[in-house]
């Protein structure tokens, strides 16, 4: 039976007690609210549908990303990546409010504000979060009652598919415009060539070629571990990836060489690329962190740019717009892949690359138009 009674002057508290369940109160603004709460526990009881509301109306969505920053995205491979989203979303004036008064409205307005000042693969992201920590507190944390309010949330389309092939050695000349025969042959070098030459770390050229030729990931060359690398039998094992799967990868002959010269310098001999039988060191093979290898190629991206603006400027030339700007690390698992895709089929290129599914793959996958063209006889 529900009892309601009245808390000051401005003030509802509505209590509900049945046999076989804890008792229940709220307190609300009118008394209106809460009888109408009042008949709605009561009703759920009698069709045995009720469950408790309380944990859900008592843990704000500030305690509940705290949570699950501890619980589960500790224990993820991109923790580091996604703290810096729970950061943000905890910065809301959303996280305040208890998970169980969120509502989709909420959320879309929340998704509106972000998509004026980000992209919408951001805002995404973020939108994909929260409706992970709803659906964890829903079915781990005993919030039973808890909706999802993100899935009725219209999501963002990214337009985040990139098509940036990088200039070979041949387009590079092109690019410039050479006209002098004995000018630098390292004007017409293509963009690899360059921001390699550009580099100030000694590990990055290495990491460079290393990612064109295998389409390895970022994360996967950092990590890469020399008990894994079989340079006789041409092939790096990746115990660990992005989506959970060991895979191997084989080994171009300059992939080899690149690694032979790695074990060398490590090694302190001068063995050199024709004797692969060695053995090889222990441990990491590049002793960086894949952040740094970031911020490490996009400083030789811009060193390299600033290299080919002054060769302009002295030559008369203007400069192309297009060579050595918007290039990311990423893109030389983009352009590897789309290497590689002239020389495998479909089913063998997707156990290079480790992509699960051939639309995804089709994504990292451009040929030039010119390319396919040639093949036309």
């Amino acid at each position: 039976m529900a009892t309601i009674r009245k808390r000051g002057p401005y003030q509802w508290e509505a209590q509900v007690r049945r046999r076989g369940y804890p008792a229940q109160s709220k307190t609300f603004s009118t008394k209106a609210e809460a009888e109408a709460w009042a008949n709605m526990i009561e009703s759920e009881m009698a069709r045995g549908v009720w469950v408790s509301r309380s944990e859900a109306e008592s843990t704000t969505l500030f305690e509940a990303l705290e949570r699950y920053q501890d619980e589960i995205s500790s224990s993820k491979k991109g923790a580091a990546q996604e703290a810096s989203i729970i950061k943000m979303c905890k910065a809301v004036d959303l996280a305040k409010r208890p998970l169980a008064t969120i509502r989709s409205s909420d959320l879309a307005r929340l998704r509106d504000e972000w998509l004026r000042d980000y992209s919408a693969a951001t805002a995404l992201r973020r939108l994909s979060l929260l409706s992970h920590v709803f659906s964890i507190a829903r079915k781990e944390w005993g919030m039973e009652s808890l909706s999802n309010p993100v899935e009725l949330v219209r999501k963002p389309q990214p337009n985040n598919a990139r098509a940036r092939r990088l200039v070979s050695v041949d387009l590079a000349a092109e690019i410039m415009s050479l006209d002098d025969a004995e000018s630098d042959r390292g004007a017409r070098d293509g963009e690899l060539e360059r921001i390699a030459a550009a580099s100030g770390s000694k590990l990055l050229p290495s990491i460079i070629w290393l990612a064109v030729e295998t389409a390895m990931r970022r994360g996967e060359i950092a990590s890469l571990q020399w008990e894994y690398v079989d340079l006789r039998r041409r092939v790096a094992h990746l115990p660990a990836t992005k989506n959970g799967t060991a895979r191997d990868v084989p080994l171009s002959p300059r992939a080899v060489a690149v690694l032979a010269g790695m074990r060398d310098e490590q090694q302190g001999s001068k063995g050199g690329f024709a004797d692969v039988s060695d053995t090889v060191p222990r441990g990491r093979v590049f002793a960086i962190r894949s952040d740094a290898v970031t911020r490490a190629f996009e400083r030789a991206v811009t060193r390299a740019r600033k290299v080919y603006l002054d060769e302009c400027k002295e030559g008369g030339r203007r400069p192309d717009a297009r060579f050595l700007t918007d290039l990311r690390f990423h893109d030389l698992r983009h352009e590897a892949t789309s290497r590689l895709a002239s020389i495998f089929p479909m089913h063998e290129l997707t156990k290079i690359t480790g992509h699960k599914d051939p639309r995804m793959l089709m994504r990292y996958y451009h040929p030039r138009a010119e390319d396919l063209a040639k093949k036309l006889g």
